[in-house]
This record gives C-alpha cells, structure tokens and sequence, in this order.
C-alpha cells in the first residue's frame, strides 16, 4: 500500500529529472541560437508590381512585454532568426510560451503604386497577434490564460491582414506556442513560411493561388475520405439489415475517423487545438478496436478464447485510454497531467502492435483462410508495420532530434498534384482489402444461409409428411392432438397405427435437441415405428425394437418415448423410455422408470396394464408443455399441468396455455377419451404444425 501511494510522487520526481536531462541534450543537438544583432531593414523595393515576400533576418525575442508592439522600442540587442523556418530550428528547440518577431521595413514604392498595403502570412504556429507600427491589425487564436489554437494550422488559409496606408514602419508579431504534445518535434513554433507583403490585389490573387495548390494537393485525401465515408454507410447499412451480424459495423468504424478528420481539416473548421485532440483521440481508438476485432474474425483467431478474450479487452483498454487521453488534453499542464499523458501514451503505443501480432498469431497457426483473408492479412501487416515505427520514431522526437520520421513520411510518388506517403498507401490498400474481405465473407454467409434455408424447408416437408394431417380413427375412444414446435422444426413426435388384430399403437416422444438436427433424428424414428408396428406384439417390444435401432445413430444424444396399445373395450398396456408420465383423470401414472432410447443397446422395458372406463381421460404429452417458462423465469409446472388436464381439456386448448405461458420447446399433446355406449369415435382436425 506504501508502495501504490509513493509512486506517482516518484514517477514525477523521475520525470523531473528525465525532462531536463532530454531538453539538454536536444539543445546540444539543436542548431546554436543566433546573436544578438542591429535591426536589419527590408526594403520593398518595386512595391506596386507583385508581392514580396519578408525574408532575410527578423529581430526575435522570446518572452513577452506588451511595449515590444512598438515601433520606437529598440530591439539592436535581439537576436535574429529567418521568417521561412520556425524558431525550434534556429536555436530554441522544444520551447513553448511566448515569443516576438519585430521586421522593420522601409517602403520605395513605383510611381502609380497602390496606397494600400496588405500583409499575408501562411502559417504560424500557434496563436498569434499582428501589430503594424504599434497598432493590432488581426489575430488568429488566442493567448492564456484561455488558449484557443489549431492543431491542424498547415490545413489553415492563409491570413490576410488590411496594413493600411502603404508606408514603412515596424511589423511586429506576437506568437504564443502551445506545450508540446508527445508526437511533437522540437523544431515548432513560431513562423513556418514566409510572410508577404503588396498591395490587395495582389494579395488577394497569391491566397487564391495558394488555396488553389492546396487544393490540388488534396484530391487524393478528398478521393480516400469519399471512400471511407461510403464504406462507413455501407457497413451501417449492412448491419441495421442484420443487427446480428457485427462485422459490416465494425468495418464501419474502422473506416469512420477518415471521413471524420476530413470535416476537421479539409473543410477548415476553426476548431480548436484541444478540441480537435479531444475528439481525435476517441476516434482513432474506435478506428483501432475496429481493425482488432476484424482481423479477430476474419483470420479465425475468435476460435482460441484466451486470444479472443485479451483482444476484447484490449478494446475496451484502447476506448478508455482515446476518452482519457482526450479528456488530459483540455486540462493545464500540470506535472501530474503531463505524467499521466506520458503513461497513456506508452499504454496506446503498446497496444498499437497488436494487428501485426493477430496477423503474426495467424500464419503461425497455420490458419487455412481464403484468398481476401489472407490480403487482408498482408495489408493490414504492412499498414501496422509502417504504423508501428511511425509511432515509434514520432513519440518522443522532441529530445532525440531523430530525422528518420521525416523520411518515413516523405512521399513516395505524386498522384494528380497529391503527395502520396507510404502510410497512405498501406491505408488505401488496407481498406480495399477490408472492403474486399467482408464482402467475400458476406457472400459466402449468403450462400450458406441459403443453403440451410432450403435444408430447413426440406426438413419441413419431410416433417408434415411424417406428422399426421389427420388421425385415424379408434373404435370407442375420441383423439385429438396438437404439435407446436419451438423453431421452424421439430424433435417432438407421435403417431397412432391401427392394428390388425384390433385397437391401435399410439407412440409419442422426444428426441433431444432442437431444429434440424432433431427433425432428421424424428425421420429415423417415424420410419422405425412404422415398420416394428406390423411385427410387435406390445408396447415394451415397440420400444427395445426402437432402441436397438437407434443405438449409436444419436450422435450423443436420445430420445424419451411412451408407447401405448388400446383395445376397444377400453383394455390398454403402455410402457415408457424415460419419458414424463401420461395424466389419466387428472392424476399422473405410476410407470417404473427407464432408459430413454438410443443410450443402452441392452435396455430393457416394462409394461403397465391400465383399463379406461366410459368418460375416461388420457392425455400424453411432451416435457416442453411441462417446461414452459413465462418473463418471470416461473416453470409452467406439475401443479399446472395437473389443473390443466383435471378439466376435459383438448389438446390444441393444452398447447396454446403453453404457448401463452412461454414456449421455449417442442410442445406436442395427444388425448384419448373412452367414449360412451352409443357415442361414434371421433377424431380432431389434427395436430397443428407451426
């Protein structure tokens, strides 16, 4: 316990130590910062006939001081730094907070040249504020103590500022650079292109040139997040067809932070900086869970429920860590945040390893996939492989000045006027090889859906042709029956064969299990009675001949069966295989208990004699009347079952309080009433099938 509690206070005092140790030595790597120097004067000479652009030196100062706005502050002890690069890589890596950059500029306009001056910058990073000769002509952003910046500022427009009459004078720019996230490098801050001066027209055409190659530039990302965002309604169409069916969801969102990002950056949102990682954060940890559980079902892997299980909680882990993540994000940088921002990175960084593993855990196990799977495989290797140094050289580049990023992100080709990195083409393939995987598995389920749909429809015609459309009749006794199977077959059955000598055979059972499997078992069954009813003498021998006839055909399963032999003057025998006792008058038989059938090949049964008087009541039925079970959970019972059939009740009346109650299995009833003298022998219209 001791422990638990020490340990956050040494991991920040570890980090308080780690921290300095790396800025040393990134500022040992860093290019040396530049000295102080006097002002240098950029002369704007041809104003009037294009743009110029500011470049050469500018007097910057890190720190803030509202008095550095003004044109008559001396800056001769400032250092310089160039407008085209950001101060990280003149001198000052991984420096956050304030900084000034002063220009001092002196004007040789061209006869006929505008009166008017206009300033363009392209990028800064991050807040900034503009003053021309002391006066605040536009901002972008906002400084502390609540900060408001763009994460994604290289997507920004460039800023246009009205300078008012085209004079000289001093521009002064005010720069607040936001803390450092993990992925940041030491090089940001401050300016990233240079700014340009001239007059509005001008101006004017040099944005629209450059959101003109800006857009150019972004056809590709157009075309993939247009890809994306139709696989993303693809999927959810697919999946609100067959909510069953998760995989077309989770191809949906893995495909969904895409599109999503591209609301943020192409459109040019002016979302801020922790808003944007605030809800980036959550989506690229969907994005991940998404990938996890697809390669877990299309590459076989769900079948081991230890790897299954890990994956699953790796997912939840991953969704917990995106929300945390984002949620550190809009909170100040205290050490206890920056700490646990640093853990959750490396969780995140951890788990991003995980689809190279599934598909590593695949090829080992020798997993016999299709053709789309093992594409799927393939791409999501190389995606994740690329990814995974990606993340490995990014986090933490802000010490080691690691220049092996940039050339894993450098392009590798251009496409219509669009840089084509190698992890953008790992991802278009990964997600046509997704598209491509769940669209084979998709047709192949149909296939086989379709296949056990014509089986299931095979299995019922077979099934009405064994169920008796109507019953034949039994001198003395009036029948009625009802078959209500819980799915669209059944493993309840019955039959009554007349026999020669006089009376008739009556066989009820169950066989276990339910839907096809069980109705091809019934099969087996209806045709063995049929052929034993012509030969056997009495109930016990019905069923040794079923039993001897089943034995290892069942597959580890049964059946329980009741057979029952009446004679018209109201004689009877009946033996059972382990099946529930019939109700005679309301009370429950006393049979001797056995095996149910197909278990023991040497099984042997014993017969009951019973004697049905005038008005008497048999009812027989299945363990799925008895077993019915209503939303509470409450069993239909024996105290039901016995008021149900104290009642002249038939047996379609029985089925259905069954049904109401809560059907859960096969629900067949069978009854037999011993009729009157003078009374015909009747019969029901049948047993129903559902």
């Amino acid at each position: 316990m001791l422990l638990d509690m020490q340990f956050p206070s040494r991991l920040l005092a570890l980090l308080r130590v780690f921290f300095p140790l790396m800025l040393v030595s990134s500022a040992l790597l860093a290019q040396p910062a530049a000295k102080a120097a006097s002002p240098v004067e950029h002369v704007l000479e041809g104003f009037g006939k294009g743009t110029i652009p500011l470049d050469g030196a500018w007097q910057f100062h890190l720190g803030d001081d509202p008095r550095w706005a003004s044109p008559g502050f001396d800056d001769a002890g400032w250092e310089q730094l160039s407008a085209d690069k950001q101060w990280g890589l003149q001198g000052h890596p991984a420096v956050t907070g304030y900084g000034w950059y002063r220009c001092h500029i002196t004007q040789h306009a061209t006869p006929g040249a505008p009166a008017e001056m206009s300033l363009l910058i392209p990028r800064i990073v991050d807040a900034y504020e503009v003053y021309w000769n002391g006066r605040l002509v536009g901002t972008e952003g906002r400084f502390p103590p609540h900060p408001r910046w763009y994460v994604s500022n290289q997507q920004r427009p460039a800023n246009v500022f009205d300078l008012g009459t085209a004079t000289g004078g001093v521009l002064a720019v005010r720069v607040w650079k936001a803390p450092l996230f993990s992925y940041d490098d030491a090089g940001a801050g401050g300016f990233r292109e240079l700014p340009v001066v001239g007059n509005p027209a001008d101006i004017a055409s040099l944005r629209g040139s450059l959101d003109y190659r800006w857009l150019s530039q972004s056809q590709f990302r157009l075309a993939e997040s247009l890809l994306y965002a139709i696989v993303v309604l693809l999927g959810i169409f697919l999946w609100v067809r067959n909510p069953r069916e998760t995989l077309p969801l989770w191809m949906a969102g893995f495909a969904l932070e895409v599109p999503a990002a591209t609301v943020l950056d192409l459109l040019r949102l002016p979302i801020s900086g922790v808003a944007t990682v605030a809800w980036q954060q959550p989506m690229f940890a969907i994005q991940d869970l998404c990938l996890w559980l697809l390669l877990l079902r299309m590459l076989h892997l769900a079948e081991n429920p230890n790897l299954a299980r890990f994956v699953r909680i790796a997912a939840w882990v991953s969704f917990a860590e995106g929300i945390l993540d984002g949620m550190l994000t809009t909170l100040p940088y205290h050490g206890w945040v920056v700490a646990s921002d640093w853990f959750l990175t490396v969780l995140v960084s951890l788990l991003e390893f995980l689809p190279v593993m599934l598909v590593v855990w695949a090829v080992a196990a020798r997993k016999r996939l299709s053709l789309s799977r093992w594409l799927l495989a393939a791409t999501a290797f190389l995606a994740g492989s690329i990814n995974d140094l990606s993340i490995i050289v990014e986090q933490g580049r802000q010490w080691t000045q690691w220049s092996f990023y940039d050339k894993l992100t450098a392009p590798m080709f251009e496409l219509g006027g669009s840089s084509i990195t190698p992890l953008a083409a790992a991802d278009a393939l990964l997600i046509f090889a997704i598209v491509y995987a769940v669209y084979d598995y998709t047709t192949e389920e149909r296939r086989r859906r379709d296949k056990l749909a014509q089986e299931i429809r095979n299995a019922q015609e077979l099934q009405q042709l064994l169920v008796p459309e109507a019953l034949p009749e039994m001198p003395g006794f009036a029948l009625t029956s009802s078959y209500r199977p819980a799915q669209e077959v059944g493993g309840d059955f019955f039959q009554v064969v007349p026999l020669a000598a006089g009376g008739a055979m009556v066989v009820l059972g169950d066989v276990s299990g339910k839907g096809l499997p069980a109705a091809m078992t019934v099969a087996l069954v209806i045709g063995a009675i049929r052929t034993l009813a012509e030969f056997t003498i009495g109930p016990a021998e019905m069923l040794e001949g079923l039993n001897r006839r089943l034995c290892g055909r069942l597959h580890g399963g049964f059946a329980t069966c009741v057979a029952l032999q009446m004679q018209p003057d109201g004689s009877g025998v009946i033996a059972s295989a382990g099946h529930p006792a019939p109700f005679l008058n309301g009370r429950e038989l006393e049979l001797p208990g056995a095996l149910p059938l197909g278990i023991g090949e040497m099984a042997q049964y014993e017969e009951v004699r019973l004697r049905m008087e005038p008005a008497d009541r048999l009812a027989l039925y299945t363990d799925g009347l008895l077993e019915a079970r209503n939303d509470k959970g409450d069993l239909y019972g024996f105290e039901r079952l016995q008021e149900l059939f104290e009642r002249p009740v038939a047996a379609e009346a029985a089925s259905d309080d069954a049904v109401e109650f809560g059907q859960e299995d096969d629900v067949t009833v069978l009854t037999v009433t011993r009729l009157r003298a003078g009374e015909e022998a009747s019969v029901s219209q049948v047993a129903t099938v559902v």
